[in-house]
């Protein structure tokens, strides 16, 4: 079997997104693992740029990449914590959250095997980006205006949560 370049440099941003995903979530420094989220944000808009959706490329790097992690890093400099005070996780709160990860993997996998993904509706190699624009910010069902603007209050509560912590030290 022979590998092309586009199935190369598919397995290459795979592999990237797997290992710094492990990373993100096993590394005992914050900003490491901040910093390996935004490796794996970078790799997924790799695999949108290879599957010819530039559209949702250019939002993952710009909203996630850019803006996202600029927050995380904001609001992890902002609510810094003592560093000498470190807790020991429990043996068996490893335990769970191994078991959640095994189960939860294996539902995807299960799910990802078994649905009967119809033949694409797409016509050429890109939606048309008014059809896109219309879903993000129209009001209507299955549309995406009011989702954005109650993830955007969040995200303000969160910046002004962390100003208010910081304030308090």
């Amino acid at each position: 079997m022979e590998i092309t370049l586009s199935q190369a440099v598919f397995l290459f941003l795979a592999a990237v997104i797997v290992v710094c995903s492990i990373l993100t979530v096993t590394t005992k420094r914050i900003l490491r693992s901040a910093t390996y989220l935004l490796f794996v944000l970078f790799a997924t808009a790799g695999i949108y740029f290879q599957l010819n959706y530039s559209f949702l490329g250019a939002v993952q790097l710009t909203v996630y990449a850019g803006g996202i992690i600029v927050l995380y890093v904001f609001s992890i400099f902002l609510t810094r914590s003592d560093s000498g005070i470190k807790e020991k996780i429990k043996n068996s709160k490893v335990l769970a959250g191994l078991v959640a990860s095994v189960v939860g993997a294996a539902i995807c996998i299960f799910i990802t095997m078994t649905h009967p993904f119809p033949a694409s509706h797409v016509i050429g190699d890109e939606v048309n980006q008014k059809v896109i624009g219309t879903a993000l910010m129209g009001t209507e069902k299955y549309q995406y205006l009011l989702p954005f603007e109650v993830i955007s209050v969040l995200l303000l509560a969160c910046i002004i949560g962390g100003i208010l912590i910081a304030r308090k030290r």
